[in-house]
């Protein structure tokens, strides 16, 4: 049994939920015009029905005055505003629709018991029909309020029941119990129904917390806290379509960390979780509640903002500076950065997609030539964009088999001047872009996953080219970095060899130290499978990578090829120097070394002078088609063999 405290709470409407209150309202808004409208219709029929034998004042001054204030609250109701009302607003509007309803409704009992004195046996029965109508009438109108449904009964059937008892009438008597036996079945039908529709609102409530819930995790990214891939784009589009109506410029970023894997692999996938989640903070310090930083999956992160170009990129630079700040985790400490691409809606015209991919690029830049820093996408981005994807979607339809062919450049013996060996160049000319260059063409298939099928098509051609070499000319072949990690690419190349290279000696396989360095073990799987066919083995662009001279000890290589940077610096002592002691390295080592990108004879002397074994450059030739080489320096190559 409920106490009397709790009783009254009850009363006061001291402890009802807030979405309890605002759906009460909600009903409420509807349903109080309503009771309005029916005690006023209702006062006016009475008091009509007693203008004959009751005095002005109970006939007409009184009821008037309480079908005004039906009416007033009647207008207040109606031309209140539609729109949601807070919970602390709503409750206070139940507590006072309780306390007015209470004051009315003892104004028109008395009123209606007081008009019972006049009149005759009509009149009398018109005001018992009255009361228990407009009674009946306030409990349905008032079910979403209990409080003041039952407040209203009690008020109303309380004197209406004495009122009769009083009188001595028997009829009257059995009607009044009647009617207030009715009201009491009413009540405990209104409560029912009132449980009922307070279940259903907490359970929408709950459903609605539950699907809060649920779309916030589907929002969310898990590990960092920050807003996912999917609420970003989301939000992207609503927020750019506002940006665009309002005139305002409109900048989007996107955040690569740097050196992450690394750090990931190095220590652990555990740290690297710790570390995107100190990232996650990072940068909602900087950018802060209010503006949108998401995570769209591994160490790539973006943001969106209103705002121009060069206001974006400061605070990317913010982004980038706090994101290079050591992470430590006791004893731990990691170092890594980040670059940022910005695009804005005034460099980059169309979807949320285009601006995205502007960003992306703007980013690709960055990593390339600002890495650390925030990079603003410009027409020449753009132009860029356009040629490389016209040029990857030519490469993905490309047939190698007719398209490509391979120029040889000469490596020539600095002490006698004649032709040892030939470097094997791929050459791409498209039917759809025209002559693409190496350089871009060949990062272009390590991308797109068709450098597999090229590098076999280009040494096959090559294994042709040697095949019509004179002598013992010997022939270079660049390898990609992803060829040596590739076990597949790696096997086609055994079979080719062996099927159409006679004597594998004359064939030099050409190695960066990025593809060494980029999975050492797979690397070195593979070199000493090919160094077992008797293929010679050359580091390639030495000096420009991650050199390790343990790697040049472990490895089976039998030329370096200097890089053409140092060729560059060879007029000053410190850059003569230090090709001088890379030349002494190779000799120690017993390999053959050979200078790249030679084109001055000063640079040629300057080979001869510290001993450098070979040179290839355009101050002997430049690359030509086979046939041109043959034409050229084929009889030169068989004389000097036959003289040896």
């Amino acid at each position: 049994m409920r106490s009397p405290a709790r009783i009254l709470r009850w009363f006061r409407i001291g402890s009802v939920d807030s979405e309890l209150a605002m759906a009460q309202y909600g009903e409420l808004r509807r349903q109080i015009p309503l009771l309005y409208a029916l005690l006023s219709v209702n006062a006016v029929a009475v008091a009509y029905t007693h203008q004959a034998v009751a005095p002005p004042v109970m006939s007409t001054w009184i009821p008037a005055f309480l079908v005004l204030a039906c009416l007033a609250r009647l207008a207040m109701w109606l031309l209140r505003p539609a729109k949601a009302v807070a919970p602390g607003e709503a409750v206070t509007l139940l507590r006072r629709t309780t306390i007015l309803g209470t004051v009315l409704a003892l104004a028109f009992i008395v009123w209606s018991l007081k008009l019972g004195d006049y009149g005759g046996e009509r009149e009398h029965a018109h005001v018992a029909l009255f009361i228990a109508i407009t009674v009946i009438g306030c409990i349905f109108c008032l079910m979403h309020l209990p409080q003041a449904a039952l407040v209203v009964t009690i008020v109303v059937t309380g004197p209406y029941l004495a009122y009769y008892v009083a009188g001595g009438d028997s009829v009257y008597l059995a009607i009044a119990i009647n009617i207030v036996l009715v009201t009491m079945v009413m009540i405990r039908v209104l409560l029912n129904s009132f449980r009922g529709f307070e279940t259903l609102i907490r359970t929408q409530a709950e459903t609605t917390r539950l699907n809060r819930e649920v779309t916030l995790l589907a929002h969310t990214d898990m590990l960092t806290g920050l807003p996912n891939r999917r609420l970003f784009f989301a939000e992207l589009e609503s927020e750019l379509e506002r940006c665009r109506d309002a005139g305002t410029e409109f900048a989007l970023g996107v955040i690569d960390l740097d050196r992450f894997k690394a750090a990931n692999d190095t220590f652990g996938h555990l740290l690297g979780d710790e570390v995107l989640e100190t990232v996650g903070r990072r940068l909602r310090a900087v950018f802060g509640p209010e503006r949108m930083v998401a995570r769209l999956g591994g160490d790539e992160f973006a943001f969106f903002l209103p705002a121009r170009g060069d206001a974006a990129c400061r605070l990317a630079d913010e982004a980038c500076i706090a994101l290079s700040e050591p992470f430590r985790f006791g004893d731990v400490t990691i170092s890594i950065g980040a670059s940022c691409g910005v695009a804005t809606t005034r460099d980059v015209h169309g979807t949320a997609r285009s601006l995205y991919e502007g960003a992306d690029y703007a980013l690709y830049n960055s990593k390339n030539f600002r890495r650390g820093l925030a990079t603003l996408y410009s027409a020449e981005h753009e132009n860029r964009i356009r040629s490389e994807r016209a040029i990857e979607a030519a490469l993905q339809a490309a047939d190698f088999e007719a398209e490509t062919e391979i120029h040889l450049q000469p490596i020539v013996c600095v002490r006698r001047g004649t032709v040892l060996a030939v470097e094997a160049l791929a050459r791409w000319t498209s039917p759809r872009v025209g002559p693409v260059r190496p350089d871009i063409f060949i990062p272009l298939a390590e991308r797109t996953g068709r450098i597999h099928r090229l590098t076999l098509t280009l040494l096959a051609k090559a294994l042709a080219c040697l095949d019509r070499l004179p002598g013992s000319t010997k022939l270079s072949f660049n390898l990609s970095a992803h060829d040596l990690t590739s076990g597949e690419t790696v096997l086609g190349m055994v079979s080719l060899i062996r099927a159409s290279c006679p004597d594998p000696s004359r064939l030099i396989l050409e190695l960066t130290e990025t593809a060494v360095l980029r999975d050492f073990s797979a690397a070195e799987d593979a070199i000493l499978l090919l160094r077992a066919l008797g293929v010679q083995i050359a580091l390639d662009d030495f000096g420009t990578g991650q050199s390790s001279l343990s790697y040049l000890h472990r490895l089976p290589i039998d030329n370096v090829k200097i890089d053409r940077s140092f060729l560059m610096g060879s007029g000053t002592p410190s850059g003569r120097q230090l090709l001088t002691a890379i030349v002494a390295l190779c000799k120690s080592l017993n390999m053959r070394c050979i200078a790249e990108g030679v084109e001055e004879e000063a640079q040629l002397a300057v080979l001869s002078q510290i001993g450098c074994d070979a040179y290839q450059g355009y101050v002997f030739a430049r690359p030509m088609p086979l046939d041109a080489f043959l034409a050229e320096f084929a009889p030169a190559i068989e004389t000097q063999d036959a003289a040896r």
